[in-house]
């Protein structure tokens, strides 16, 4: 908490596009609202994004910039893009000028990008928190001009400019601590045995192809069940396997398309299979349960792959490409519970690299930055 007698009475957050992005900028917002109660908190996101939903839905003020992003393939998209580019870099002005913000945070996405380049012109302290272990090309120009880079990882010197730097971790979500509930609870909420080890299964709220794959060619072998699995396989691919899978059949699998009680399926779990988002491996460094990543090939600049080598360049996790699910994954994570040296080196390791206090540390370092 500060000590300064001063308080912050108008922020601009600008970012989104996904769920890694928006959800650390709501819980910074929530950190800098619990300390200035009458703070006025504006959000910039892109128009069409999901933060425009979710940001309302989490009580703050969100307006929106046509800003899109470079499409690989053929698209007239691409041809608009300077257009779009341009009215987001007028129109962050308007709303930066007409708001009069103290700071400017980014958390990363299409809208923080024209956001941070008018707040620096105009002369606005300016925050990037950078989530990924390899920053995006849009933050690396950025860092030349604003005044602070909070980041999850060590080593980004490479990067951004040593002095502007402060390492304070990604936010993770306040309702995860498997401290409070017991692993007993926990068994009996997915109704699983206390006598089986459980792999957890995790693909995101909208599932993974190449994970569920994975899980499918374990339940449809001759090999019998001797773990058990929760397996959070996404409401795209939910009702098409729901009638694959037999539950019954096979008693040891949990099939849902979304975990409500993260909390309690981290605490179940004694594998955890996920992919390597940075909101994600934040959350995993801070279960400390062993963890094999599956990064997504599917994202900008291998983002996934970069963060996950990040960890198992430090002990910290075992890492399947995706490539390699069909044949690897789940033989790897029955492995891993057989192997309990490497399972105790694991946990250990992961756990000492979590932050748990991030939301915290980054509120700290802009109020050092504005209220001096």
């Amino acid at each position: 908490m500060k000590e300064n007698s001063k308080h912050i009475s108008r922020v601009i957050i600008s970012g989104g596009g996904t769920g890694g992005h928006i959800f650390p900028a709501i819980a910074i917002a929530n950190e800098i609202k619990s300390r200035n109660p009458d703070v006025d908190i504006l959000f910039v996101g892109a128009t069409g994004k999901m933060e425009m939903t979710r940001v309302p839905e989490a009580g703050f003020e969100i307006i929106g910039l046509p800003i899109v992003g470079f499409q690989r393939r053929l698209s007239l998209s691409n041809f608009l893009l300077p257009f779009k580019l341009l009215v987001s870099l007028l129109r962050a002005r308007k709303v930066i000028k007409n708001f009069a913000p103290e700071v400017v945070i980014g958390v990363g996405g299409y809208a923080s990008g024209p956001t941070l380049k008018m707040a620096t012109l105009l002369g606005v302290p300016t925050v990037v928190q950078e989530q990924n272990s390899f920053p995006g090309k849009t933050n690396i120009l950025l860092s030349k001009k604003v005044d602070l880079i909070c980041t999850a990882y060590e080593g980004l010197e490479q990067f951004f400019p040593k002095q502007k730097i402060r390492l304070t971790g990604n936010p993770v979500r306040k309702n995860l601590s498997a401290d409070e509930i017991s692993r007993e609870e926990a068994h009996k909420l997915f109704d699983l045995s206390p006598n089986k080890k459980t792999i957890l299964v995790l693909g995101g709220s909208l599932g993974a192809r190449t994970l569920n794959q994975a899980m499918l060619n374990r339940v449809e072998s001759a090999q019998p069940m001797e773990n058990q699995f929760i397996w959070q396989c996404g409401k795209y691919y939910f009702d098409e396997l729901k009638k694959r899978v037999d539950t019954e059949k096979n008693s040891e699998v949990r099939l849902l398309s979304f975990i409500s009680r993260m909390d309690a399926a981290y605490c179940a779990a004694d594998v955890i299979i996920s992919r390597a988002g940075a909101l994600s491996v934040s959350e995993l460094c801070l279960m400390g349960k062993p963890v094999i990543l599956v990064p997504s090939p599917n994202v900008s600049e291998d983002h996934q792959t970069k963060n996950a080598m990040s960890l198992v360049r430090s002990d910290a996790a075992l890492m399947v490409r995706d490539v390699d699910c069909d044949k690897d994954l789940i033989q790897k994570a029955e492995s891993l519970l057989l192997d309990k040296e490497l399972s105790r080196k694991l946990s250990n390791n992961i756990k000492a690299m979590a932050r748990p206090n991030a939301t915290s540390d980054i509120v700290n370092e802009t109020e050092k930055l504005i209220l001096k």
